[in-house]
């Protein structure tokens, strides 16, 4: 067993336990939480019922209240808390991480305030790590329930994500490799905005030619904008973008297709994140993403739309309104070829 076999998971909300879970299975996985009543039942009990009910976890995963003991002497770190708190937890990993530990994202947002992708935020916390993400079309129910589903991990240096590979892989997980960092994270942290998008035109009734329409019309803003930022435009019609945004849009498992789904029945921003137990990215990443493509000089006029509804200065049929008065231009104008 390699050094890197042995992975420190840190956050255990949904997706960041199934993929401790995933790994447990080919190596050693520790799983950190910050409720040490929620890390106890999971080393206990294989279970995190406040965020995937009774499913049950692989038995050989650890779970720990302590970063220190979960991070030292492990050869990759999995990031898995919200952007808003990257930062914060990843300093607090530093002290305990050996120099040039892999660090893997599995955030899908960006920094408030710095507006830094999470891998860059790495760069900046843990200079020496190769930074990385693992992202794709993975509703953590699903991929825990056994249901066959795919993932790519793109890596600055193929030879690492080679490396990495095999750890989060099984017969029903497959893992694809990409070296388009920049593309696989601005697609995964985009597409949340659109699932927004998705979840108010399914809150207005709206059948499915429009939100297949949504859908679309998304694909371009995002490969717009993730070239301009220096991604690759295959990227986003892959596992990272095309992939992701479906799944996010029509599962109703989606977290921001549900705020969506809440804000076009009129409810405010407030109102629906009180009723969560998990954070929606959508809601903090649309209002980034709007400076970037007014930064960028990109057309994104579904971004626009939803950080007009999310900062209460329109509603969800104003919003379709609106983008039914634009006048159509040619359906790729201005996405790379």
């Amino acid at each position: 067993m390699s050094q890197m076999s042995s992975v420190a998971v840190i956050g255990a909300g949904s997706w960041g336990t199934t993929v401790a879970s995933l790994v447990a299975h080919n190596g050693r996985a520790t799983l950190w939480a910050r409720d040490p009543g929620l890390a106890a039942e999971i080393d206990k009990q294989h279970t995190n019922s406040r965020y995937l009910g009774d499913a049950q976890l692989a038995p050989g995963l650890a779970a720990t209240g302590s970063i220190e003991e979960a991070v030292t002497g492990a050869g990759a770190i999995v990031m898995a808390v919200p952007s808003h708190g990257y930062r914060e937890v990843l300093e607090r990993v530093a002290p305990h991480c050996a120099p040039g530990t892999p660090v893997i994202s599995l955030t899908k947002g960006l920094e408030q305030g710095s507006r830094l992708r999470m891998t860059e935020v790495t760069n900046e916390v843990l200079p020496d790590s190769p930074a990385g993400v693992l992202t794709g079309p993975n509703l953590a129910r699903e991929v825990l329930a056994g249901q066959a589903a795919a993932a790519v991990l793109a890596m600055p240096e193929e030879s690492v994500a080679e490396e990495l590979q095999p750890l989060f892989s099984s017969d029903l997980f497959r893992v694809y490799r990409s070296e388009d960092v920049v593309g696989a994270e601005v697609a995964g942290a985009i597409k949340n905005v659109f699932a927004v998008a998705a979840g108010m035109a399914s809150g207005l009734s709206t059948g499915d030619n429009t939100r297949a329409t949504v859908i679309c019309r998304a694909i371009a803003e995002m490969t717009r904008l993730g070239v301009s930022m220096g991604g690759e435009s295959l990227t986003f019609a892959g596992l990272a973008g095309m992939g992701d945004l479906i799944a996010t849009c029509i599962s109703p498992l989606s977290r921001n297709r549900r705020v969506g789904e809440e804000l076009a029945a009129g409810k405010t921003v407030d109102e629906i994140t009180a009723g969560m137990n998990m954070v929606a990215e959508g809601i903090k990443t649309t209002p980034v993403f709007r400076e970037l493509a007014d930064e960028f000089g990109v057309e994104m006029p579904i971004v626009n739309e939803v950080d007009s509804v999310l900062k209460g200065e329109s509603g969800a049929a104003d919003a379709y309104r609106g983008l039914l008065a634009r006048k159509p231009a040619t359906e790729f104008k201005g996405v790379p070829a």
